[in-house]
């Protein structure tokens, strides 16, 4: 990972999350927070690059990855996706449901914020 950020009502948010500024500014990490942490992978063209993000919420033990894209198996980026087993399609088969923690975070905090869920 290369740098990292909050998700909330905006696709940026605070915390950032990244070694220019974190061990100057930590900030504590608490269940609930949701952030998209991404890797950038530059090209040899020394100007195209790939950046894949992956979200996720964190947990009392952990977190647990959101992004619906199966990020895990890719290989070459383009107009199509391959994978070391052909062409990758864009939604993840095996996607586990949010456990009831996370379900649960998101109710508690949709009331904080006044929210229909």
């Amino acid at each position: 990972m290369q740098y990292g950020h909050g998700i909330g009502l905006a696709i940026w948010e605070k915390p950032v999350i990244s070694r220019l500024v974190s061990f100057e500014h930590p900030v504590e990490i608490k269940p609930g927070m949701v952030f998209a942490l991404e890797t950038f992978w530059p090209s040899t063209d020394g100007w195209s690059a790939a950046r894949i993000e992956e979200e996720i919420v964190v947990t009392p033990t952990g977190h647990e990855v959101i992004t619906r894209f199966p990020a895990e198996q890719l290989l070459v980026a383009g107009a199509h996706y391959y994978t070391v087993n052909g062409p990758l399609p864009t939604t993840r088969e095996s996607e586990s449901a949010p456990s009831e923690h996370v379900l649960e975070m998101i109710e508690a905090s949709a009331k904080t914020e006044r929210v229909g869920v």
